[in-house]
């Protein structure tokens, strides 16, 4: 059961680490950011550290907004959010043509809502990869609960060298994960070896659109919200992201940007234009009152010192996401389907 009240809230930001070293994380964090005076390279030579220290501060809030399920999805008009990612899901897992006796891996798991999804879905057996500890207890505890603990595990690991051996599991999948990555070939070429000959992997990627401009001043400062909001090291375009599944060994089956025929924006949970009380955490307004929730939590020392500029951050990933998509130069719904040769 996902943690839903303000108090789970604050009292998780920080993940493991002592809430004293929150203040300084974040300003760790940020200082990685060129919006913040850092930098690309920086960013990619320290992407352990990054990542971490970001999903540390930020998942209790993921969990008090999105659930379970950090991602986004195309929607149909009438479908709710909630509706709209479990059918994403379920999507991935017919597309690997998933089913009992089946062992999977989930590369960057978070704290396992797909991987749960799946598992109950397809009935195969799943292991997730996550490089925060924090995330791994979490998602382990909620296995439990879920009555999954069999079916569903999950290992503390970095997806640039993961702990498997060769030809490990029967399918691969990665749900928004591995535009973390800081070199994402070398992130491919694991992925190959780890998986069996003959078999596939599926993946929805962030990435940006034809229509990004690198010269576009307005499309550069978006692309660095992106980054900051979100934990990432740098974001690649789609051709590049296809190239490097090819160049990683894999023959790509199809690929497709959902995005672009989704009848329902993919950005919408987060436009300031809209409302929805069945999403109302994630709205413009949702936001604000969390944001004041959080300040006022922290004022009173019962979330820690730096909570409040947690949720700046995370003001700064919907900022961005809502422009990257309005523009069409960024999308996170960026699917392809590639096998490995026998």
């Amino acid at each position: 059961m996902s943690k839903s009240g303000a108090l789970d809230l604050a009292f998780g930001v920080g993940g493991r680490m002592d809430k004293k070293e929150v203040k300084s994380a974040v300003e760790q964090y940020e200082n990685y950011h060129g919006y913040f005076g850092g930098d690309e390279e920086t960013r990619k030579a320290n992407y352990n550290d990054m990542v971490n220290k970001y999903y540390d501060l930020v998942t209790s809030f993921y969990e008090y907004g999105w659930g379970e399920s950090f991602h986004f999805a195309p929607r149909w008009k009438g479908e709710s959010l909630k509706e709209s990612i479990k059918r994403h899901e379920h999507f991935i897992a017919l597309q690997l043509g998933l089913k009992r006796g089946m062992k999977v891996l989930d590369v960057g798991c978070g704290i396992g809502g797909p991987l749960r999804e799946i598992a109950r879905f397809s009935f195969a057996s799943i292991t997730g990869l996550c490089n925060s500890e924090y995330q791994i207890t979490r998602g382990k505890e909620l296995n439990q609960l879920a009555g999954l603990s069999e079916s569903c595990n999950m290992v503390e690991g970095d997806f640039m060298k993961m702990p498997f051996p060769d030809n490990t599991f029967d399918a691969i999948y990665a749900i928004e994960a591995t535009c973390h990555a800081p070199d994402v070939l070398g992130c491919y070429k694991e992925i190959y070896r780890a998986l069996k000959p003959g078999q596939c992997f599926a993946a929805y990627e962030w990435c940006l659109t034809d229509h990004f401009d690198p010269t576009n001043e307005s499309h550069q400062k978006t692309k660095a919200l992106i980054e900051l909001g979100d934990g990432l090291p740098d974001i690649r375009t789609t051709n590049e992201c296809l190239e490097a599944v090819r160049l990683a060994g894999f023959e790509v089956v199809w690929a497709k940007d959902f995005a672009l025929d989704s009848p329902v924006p993919w950005y919408l949970p987060l436009d300031p234009r809209r409302l929805s009380m069945t999403s109302f955490r994630l709205t413009a307004v949702g936001r604000v009152i969390t944001k004041s929730i959080v300040k006022t939590l922290e004022f009173v020392r019962l979330a820690p010192a730096g909570t409040g500029r947690v949720s700046s951050v995370l003001d700064k990933a919907a900022e961005g996401l809502v422009e990257g998509g309005r523009k069409e130069i960024f999308t996170p719904n960026y699917f392809f389907l590639a096998r490995k040769p026998l």
